[in-house]
């Protein structure tokens, strides 16, 4: 797997930085200019420690004020009002396509398909940092995987 900084991704910083007094993070930005339009998915997580204490996700209006928020703001920095704007959260198991993501759901459960033992690894993150991830597994402690023996991953529901 991967790990690619999200402060790299153009325009993640910029947007997560409007976000954030909100208590949301952005978890991924991706900008896909078209023929006459960009099109832009915004995927939209609680930031560490502001989820609420009944552990509810991110809804529609929790989308919707982030995206109220976004949008101007790449209108701008993209210099066009043509643009097709989708913002979601990032759902109960969602797949993990960046290694940085991990940082941002320390402290859920997620799995790791690990290619050194050719099966899923699971349990809660830990910490992660450039080079791998520490998962607690129930029965066996602490692990920590290098991203280069991760081929999949994904958060799991509990």
């Amino acid at each position: 797997m991967e790990y690619i900084s999200l402060d790299t991704i153009k325009y993640y910083k910029e947007c997560n930085a409007l976000i954030q007094p909100l208590g949301y993070q952005l978890i991924e930005l991706r900008i896909t200019p078209q023929k006459t339009q960009y099109k832009i998915l915004a995927v939209v997580g609680w930031k560490t420690g502001s989820a609420p204490a009944d552990g509810a996700g991110i809804g529609v209006n929790d989308c919707a004020k982030a995206h109220r928020l976004i949008e101007p703001r790449l209108e701008t920095l993209l210099g066009t009002e043509n643009i097709y704007m989708e913002v979601t959260s990032p759902g109960m198991e969602r797949n993990i396509k960046n290694a940085a993501e991990f940082a941002l759901f320390t402290g859920l459960a997620a799995r790791v398909w690990d290619a050194q033992v050719s099966d899923w690894v699971s349990g809660t993150i830990v910490s992660s940092d450039e080079t791998a991830i520490t998962l607690n597994i129930p029965d066996a402690g602490e692990q920590t995987i290098p991203y280069d023996r991760i081929a999949k991953a994904k958060l799991v529901h509990v």
